[in-house]
């Protein structure tokens, strides 16, 4: 099996995190994209995005960002990989709080309640520096809060800041996961990528998984 270097168009600690759990060591390439920029734009140009929308085009923007980057001084020459997040709750869209009282407020809104938390996934094939075939797709994973979560828990884990980087303001594998009661989809889902999506996707490339494993860097 030929290996094939993954290059992760993004920073994001779960993310890498997620791949590493697999045996994936990607190249990390920052991609620097002004997210609230790229979706005011979308939405002036085409109205209102939805949730699968708007996590797609956000993946799609990061992954192209950095073609044509040359990380450690190389041509990129395999495949790159972008993601993005959102949780959505009673018909709204929620990103990354940033401040501690917004993530204070949602808390409050969310626990008791389903939500939906929508991952995108963009990958491109690239050839010696050149774009070769790309392709997106969006999972989907419901989150379940507990409804007895305190204030008191509330103001802790928000003192903690955890939440205040993460879409939805949640970590289902941090120090959130006793306020999770269930989750209906696959787990990486929620933290940041689903794995088997990108297996999936990465087989309509005539990509196998597996070749991204233990590649000597």
């Amino acid at each position: 099996m030929l290996s094939v270097r993954l290059y992760l168009a993004s920073t994001s600690p779960a993310r890498l995190s997620l791949l590493r759990q697999v045996g994936i060591e990607p190249v990390v390439v920052p991609s620097n994209v002004d997210e609230e920029a790229a979706v005011r734009l979308a939405t002036d140009s085409n109205g209102e995005l939805d949730a699968s929308a708007m996590v797609t085009l956000l993946a799609r923007l990061k992954a192209e960002a950095i073609l044509g980057q040359q990380p450690d001084g190389e041509t990129i020459d395999g495949v790159i990989l972008g993601g993005d997040s959102a949780f959505e709750l009673d018909g709204i869209i929620y990103g990354k709080p940033h401040e501690p009282q917004i993530a204070r407020e949602r808390w409050l809104e969310q626990r008791g309640k389903t939500g939906t938390l929508h991952s995108g996934h963009w990958i491109i094939e690239v050839k010696n520096g050149e774009p070769a075939r790309a392709l997106g797709a969006t999972a989907h994973a419901s989150v379940e809060f507990a409804a007895d979560i305190s204030e008191q828990e509330i103001d802790a884990y928000v003192a903690s800041g955890e939440p205040l980087q993460v879409a939805g303001a949640f970590t289902v594998d941090g120090l959130a996961a006793p306020f999770i009661r269930s989750v209906t989809g696959a787990p990486s889902t929620v933290i940041g990528m689903s794995l088997p999506t990108l297996r999936t996707m990465l087989a309509e490339l005539d990509v196998d998984m597996m070749s991204l494993r233990n590649i000597d860097r």
